[in-house]
């Protein structure tokens, strides 16, 4: 999903562009409107997928805030999601999601 909102939020900053700096005439805003919606809706997508992926993996609160701001700030979101990745390998390979689930239960 970060690699989506991502490349959706570049779009949307194409879009802008065109919109408030260029001003193109109403035939080319028409081919163009839809874009600010689905970028909107594939960020809630997104903040679901983060909220979930933080929950299950028990980050901390400023990892949160991290990649939630990585569906707005542009190109932020690529490298959020590297960042991610790797941790989130790195951390499941060494069990710790569940030990800390194991060890909160006790």
């Amino acid at each position: 999903m970060a690699w989506v909102t991502g490349v959706m939020l570049l779009v949307l900053v194409v879009e802008m562009t065109l919109k408030y700096g260029v001003q193109p005439g109403d035939g080319v805003m028409r081919w163009i409107e839809w874009i600010p919606f689905a970028h909107g809706w594939i960020y809630v997508v997104y903040l679901v997928t983060v909220i979930d992926l933080w929950s299950t993996m028990r980050w901390r609160f400023g990892r949160l805030v991290a990649m939630v701001l990585g569906g707005v700030v542009p190109v932020m979101s690529f490298v959020v999601e590297r960042r991610v990745h790797r941790d989130g390998e790195a951390q499941l390979a060494h069990g710790r999601p569940a030990a800390r689930t194991a060890a909160a239960a006790r």
